[in-house]
């Protein structure tokens, strides 16, 4: 073999080797590549299944919270039973008028912000017989409506706390002498008479205050009666029985300006709450009380 031939032999040789160790060269890195590349598809894999689940985690959260949220009811309070009120100046028959203040002309209505929450008429009689003496009377009658709230209970539970502070009030007045209280039947849902004697300036005077609930309205007649100039002091059963006479009909109009009252209930009959105890909060919406202002007036 010639020289040169042999020199060529040797330069095939160092090519081919050096080929092949570029193809394992090439063969290393694509396996570096490979092994760097399946860790980070893990990773890849890794973070979109965790995300999945907390995005359904979080889905499940707000259904779950969706769900409790409407879930909670509102709160509700029984409806009052009734909506409006009648003229307090027209609750009273002629006949009664005439016979517990027969020389009044006319009533006087008391002012009212809202004539359908509250009412109140007066009438004032005076019966002068000059040196013989005079007969005096006064009526005053106060009608005071209550309207659920889901904060403070419903209108009949309202009501009777309104009662029971009406009535502790007309037995809490200065100067009362002889007093007597005793409930009164067949009047709305609970009803009570307060009687006293009260001396004044004028002379001795006779007061009747008669308080009833019916459902949610509270009626309250303050009536009172003297003898003056040396006229005879009334009887104080006479105007008792006068002014329970009259607070039936004022609550029958309460009933009547509401369409008879509510499910076909009649005005006297109990209703079911009128055992319940007073709330304490229903004294609140009163801004007076009738029985001690029926005192100052006469």
């Amino acid at each position: 073999m010639s020289e040169g031939t042999m020199q060529r032999a040797v330069k095939r040789d160092e090519h081919d080797r050096r080929d092949q160790r570029e193809q394992r060269a090439r063969g290393l890195r694509r396996a570096v590549v490979c092994a760097a590349a399946v860790p980070v598809m893990l990773i890849a894999a890794g973070c979109s299944s965790d995300s999945g689940s907390g995005d359904k985690a979080a889905d499940d959260s707000g259904t779950k919270s969706s769900a409790s949220s409407s879930a909670s009811p509102s709160p509700t309070v029984q409806a009052a039973a009734y909506k409006s009120l009648p003229d307090a100046c027209k609750v009273l028959g002629k006949k009664t008028l005439e016979d517990l203040a027969p020389k009044a002309k006319s009533g006087k209505k008391g002012s009212s912000d809202d004539a359908s929450t509250r009412g109140s008429c007066s009438w004032s009689s005076l019966d002068n017989n000059g040196v013989k003496g005079s007969q005096f009377r006064w009526l005053n009658v106060s009608l005071l409506r209550f309207e659920s709230d889901v904060t403070r209970g419903s209108g009949e539970e309202l009501a009777q706390g309104y009662y029971e502070t009406q009535v502790q009030d007309a037995k809490s007045v200065s100067g009362a002498k002889s007093l007597k209280s005793e409930p009164v039947a067949g009047v709305g849902d609970q009803a009570t008479a307060v009687r006293y004697d009260l001396k004044k300036k004028e002379g001795s005077f006779k007061q009747e205050t008669v308080v009833a609930r019916v459902e949610n309205v509270v009626v309250t007649l303050d009536y009172n009666g003297a003898g003056l100039a040396g006229e005879k002091t009334p009887s104080a059963d006479t105007l008792n029985k006068l002014a329970q006479k009259a607070v039936k009909e004022v609550v029958a109009a309460v009933a009547e300006a509401n369409d008879g009252g509510s499910a076909g209930t009649p005005s006297s009959a109990p209703s079911k709450s009128a055992s319940k105890s007073p709330s304490g909060s229903a004294s609140k919406a009163a801004s007076s009380s009738p029985s001690k202002s029926a005192a100052k007036k006469s």
